[in-house]
């Protein structure tokens, strides 16, 4: 009988060790669940806006386009930082009249959406968004950059 009893205590104690240990192992900061065909979904978009951003395309409006879209629908996804990046490194280039998609400025829409002093607060918002989302992001030196860039341009006027 005493022999049933130190082997039950030893199963507790037992027992009691393992769930504390794996307890202290957990993650503090829980994990995003993301939506696998939002991730899908969103990932082409990346995909097609990135064939935008070539410079063999320059398709800088299509780029905002499918960023505002994506975003909109799905702002957890998992490399919006890069989105960011596309989207910030477009509305800087479009502020310069870059790019083989003019902007037309007589048409209201235009004018409101891609006024150059517009885009240029939206470039820098972005690559701050994405410094901020990925500070080690591959994209860090020439958004921090361009950054400084846009800076200098609104302290001059």
């Amino acid at each position: 009988m005493r022999n049933q009893f130190v082997f039950a205590f030893c199963m507790v104690l037992v027992s009691f060790v393992y769930v504390t240990s794996a307890s202290g192992q957990r993650n503090v900061t829980p994990a995003i669940d993301r939506d696998p065909v939002l991730e899908k979904d969103a990932k082409h978009n990346l995909d097609v806006a990135w064939q935008a951003f070539t410079p063999l395309k320059r398709a800088y409006k299509q780029v905002i386009f499918r960023f505002e879209e994506t975003y909109a629908a799905y702002p957890d996804f998992s490399k919006m930082d890069e989105f960011l990046y596309l989207a910030g490194m477009s509305s800087y280039y479009l502020s310069k009249n870059e790019g083989k998609q003019k902007v037309d400025l007589r048409l209201p829409k235009e004018k409101e959406k891609f006024a150059p002093a517009k885009l240029r607060e939206d470039a820098e918002a972005y690559l701050a968004k994405m410094l901020e989302l990925n500070p080690q992001s591959k994209y860090k030196e020439e958004a921090e950059k361009t950054i400084a860039e846009l800076k200098g341009l609104r302290a001059v006027k």
